[in-house]
Order: structure tokens, then sequence, then C-alpha cells
């Protein structure tokens, strides 16, 4: 029955801790399906809002603002209703939410992109409505989705190998938007059409793809109930206690904005200050591609130096990258190998982070005495979505203030402003990121051995039988 393995199979598999290249490759897909509707928000909404929809940067910077802030407080509740479900399906905690969510989070991706095309004031309500709709939806699929990598392993290599598995379906995702989004916006005589109709071929697309992962993933880990009803004080108990939590949320903040800010960015970058936005899928395939790299080096990286050690050196790559694309003159050529080199570095935290949040999972476990996949991986789900909203109101309001005129040529402060903007900001926030995780993250993958098997022996000597495994 998919979903669940037997006792026997389930003993052999947590025993060994390895999963099937199909298990990987399929939980992979998920962040492909993932980033064909999240990227979309990230790298061509702002622009959809400011070219068709005819916000005014700061408009479209406060939508950004504001909806990914109400993303963000949705995160805990949507983990809060899924730990506290008491009866499990067929399709077991995470798999069954995470992909009927995704049907209805395709519809709203198609709906993001269309506008009323009445007064501003119109067009500024639906855009609230549609992008807040949308994130109640993300909450409800990527909840889950993130929850799934935690029951399907333990095992660390494992779990670093599920991290790249799935940091190459988000860098696929990515290339394939960066590459093909604006020419198929471009084939239609009107952008509001071609707008979309790109939303909804992405959609459907992403759809697929967490069918993909419905269908090739199974959830192996024991799940330990606790006897107590969730209330607000386990709520808080399950993340103030966990520090590692709370080190991984802040790194994020700074990570994950310095990662949107270049993504939102280089389509004006690449249109007015390399002159020519035709350049973008050359860009966007050359440097996303070039993160692929990467992504095939986190499990070597991870067995040798392990997690934490591993995310440094690709900030330490990135921060280096950036910081000599904004000192040196920018010519297409020299920009693009730059560019490429910080996503080689910033796909190495980025990847390796999601084993780190399975970590701090079995932390909470661990420590508290019971699983809290949802409300752990929500609260780290709450970081991303402040460090999105921090990207998307400095994005916007950045535009704003350096004097960005829409369609036509712009200043040489404008010009100025979004080298800073693509360059210089990720810089240093990506240096933020690795001192926090440098100082304050705890967690060693031989602590976590010891924490993981420590965990499984308490739960055995207090008479856990096999049938606890499927409840």
């Amino acid at each position: 029955m998919a979903g669940y393995l037997t006792a026997t199979q389930r003993g052999a598999d947590l025993k060994e801790g390895r999963l099937s290249l199909k298990e990987k490759i399929s939980y992979g897909m998920g962040d492909l399906g993932n980033g064909f509707m999240f990227d979309l928000g990230q790298a061509y909404l702002l622009k959809f809002y400011t070219d068709v929809a005819g916000l005014p940067a700061a408009a479209a910077a406060t939508v950004f603002v504001v909806t990914k802030l109400f993303d963000a407080f949705m995160d805990p509740l949507a983990g809060t209703a899924i730990d506290g479900r008491r009866k499990v399906g067929r399709s077991g905690r995470f798999r069954g939410v995470m992909f009927y969510s995704s049907i209805a989070l395709a519809v709203l991706t198609i709906f993001t992109f269309l506008t009323p095309g009445m007064s501003e004031g119109i067009n500024l309500v639906y855009a609230y409505a549609s992008y807040m709709a949308w994130g109640v939806l993300y909450s409800f699929t990527n909840i889950p989705y993130g929850s799934l990598a935690s029951v399907m392993t333990q095992e660390p290599v494992e779990r670093a190998k599920l991290a790249s598995f799935r940091q190459a379906g988000s860098v696929s995702a990515l290339l394939i938007t960066g590459v093909a989004f604006m020419p198929i916006v471009l084939a239609f005589d009107s952008e509001r059409v071609g707008y979309a109709f790109a939303a909804g071929a992405m959609a459907v697309t992403g759809v697929l793809c967490f069918f993909a992962t419905f269908r090739g993933t199974n959830e192996n880990v024991p799940v330990v109930r606790s006897a107590e009803k969730l209330t607000l004080k386990g709520f808080a108990g399950a993340i103030v206690g966990n520090r590692p939590l709370l080190t991984i949320i802040l790194m994020t903040i700074f990570s994950i904005s310095a990662y949107n800010v270049k993504t939102s960015m280089i389509v004006y970058f690449t249109q007015y200050y390399l002159g020519d936005v035709t350049l973008l899928p050359f860009v966007n395939v050359i440097s996303i591609g070039s993160s692929i790299i990467g992504i095939l080096l986190i499990p070597v990286l991870t067995r040798f130096i392990g997690k934490k050690n591993t995310a440094l050196l690709g900030f330490g790559l990135a921060i280096v990258a950036d910081a000599l694309n904004f000192i040196l003159p920018t010519t297409p050529i020299l920009f693009t190998i730059l560019f490429s080199l910080s996503f080689i570095g910033v796909a190495l935290p980025n990847g390796i982070t999601w084993a780190m949040v399975c970590d701090v999972i079995d932390f909470g476990h661990w420590k508290n005495g019971a699983r809290r996949e949802g409300i752990t991986y929500s609260m780290f789900n709450f970081s991303r979505k402040i460090a999105q909203s921090v990207a998307g109101g400095l994005a916007g309001f950045g535009l704003s203030a350096i004097g960005y005129v829409p369609n036509a040529a712009q200043s040489e402060a404008a010009l100025s402003g979004m080298k800073v903007l693509q360059t210089l900001y990720p810089c240093l926030a990506l240096l933020v990121a690795a001192a926090v995780l440098y100082f304050l993250y705890p967690l060693t993958d031989r602590r976590m051995k010891a924490i993981t098997e420590e965990t499984r022996d308490r739960e055995l000597a207090a008479g856990a039988s096999s049938d606890d495994f499927s409840r």
C-alpha cells in the first residue's frame, strides 16, 4: 500500500536508512513542481505588476511585503493543522495533503497573473486578494512536502541526498522558468494574455510533478504521537526550546532574501543595465545551470566535511563572487561568469538546509519526546516567507527609490541602484547568514547520529510496538 510499508519492511529500512533511487527522484520532483509555481511569483510577478497591471513600484512592493507577512503567519497554522490530525489516511500524514492542495495552488497561480485592467485601485485590490489566496494554498502544499523528507529516512547521508535531489528539482524549475517564461509571454501580441498563458503552462506542469512525488514516495519513519492534545504552550515549547531551529530561521531570513533579490532583479538588470532583455534566457541557463555543480557536490562534501561546513563553503564562494560583481566593471560575459559562481555557491547552503531541517525535527523529538514535523517545518517556512517579504519589498521599494520608470531609458542613478540591488545587497546578506550559521548552529553530523540512536533506544525502552508505526 502506497505511503506506508509493512512493519518488517520499515524495520529493515530504518536499520539501513537507505532509499531507492526512485524515491529520491520522486521526492525531488516535488520541488520541481513547487518551483514551476513559486518561482513565477519571485521572478516575474513584480514586473507583471509594474509593467502590465500598471501599479507603481512602491505599491507593488507593498503587495509583496503584506502578502508574504500574511503567508508567514499562515504557515504555523497550516503546520499545526497537519500535526494535529488524529487520523491518518492511506496516503500517510503528508502526501495526500500535499498533492490535493497543489491542484488548487495551480489554479491560483494563473489567477495571480491576471489583472482586471481597470483602475489602479481595483488592480491593486485584486493583486492583494489573489496573491494572499495563493499564499494560503502554498502553505498547505509546501509544508507537507517539506515535512515528508523527515519521515522518509533518518540516515544523515541519505538525507543529504534527498536535499540534493530537492535542490536539483528547485534549480531545474528555476532554469526552465527562467529560460521559457518570458519567450512564451513575448510570443503573444498582448502581454496580459502572454503572462496568463505562460503561468497556466507552468502550473499544469507543476501539478504533474507533485503527482510523481505523491506516487513515488513512502513515509517510513515511525510516527510517535504525544498523548496530550497540542496546545499553544506545546506549540511554543516546540519552537522556543529548539535552538538549532531558531538559528536556521535567522540564517534563512538573510540567505533567502539575498537569493530572492537576485532572482527578482535579474529581469530588470538584463533589460536595462545590460541593455537587452533577450539576454535573460542565456544568463539564466548558464548561471542557474551552473548551480547543478553545487548540487552534485552536496553528498560528497557532506560525507567528508559535514553539512554545516558544506553550507559555509558555499556561502564563502557566493560572497566573493557577488563582491567582485559589484566592484568590477560590468560586461555581459564577466557578469554572467561571476553570477554563475554565486549560484554555485548559494546552491550548497540552499540545498543542505533541507537536510538540516530534518535534523532540527529529530532534535526536537529527542528533546521534547514527540515529533512535530509540521510545526517545525512551518516555522522554518515562516522564516522563508519573512525573507521573501524583505526581498520583494527591497526590490520594489528599491526600484521606486532609484527612480525606475517602466519601459523607458533609465537614468545613471537608476542603473547604479540596480547594480547595488543585484550584487551588493546579496553579498552583505549572505555574509550575515554565514556568520549566524558559524557562531550559533550547534548540530554536527556526529551529534545527530548520537541523538537519533538515543531517541530510538528510548522509544523502544518505553514499549513502542510495531502498531505505533502506523498511527
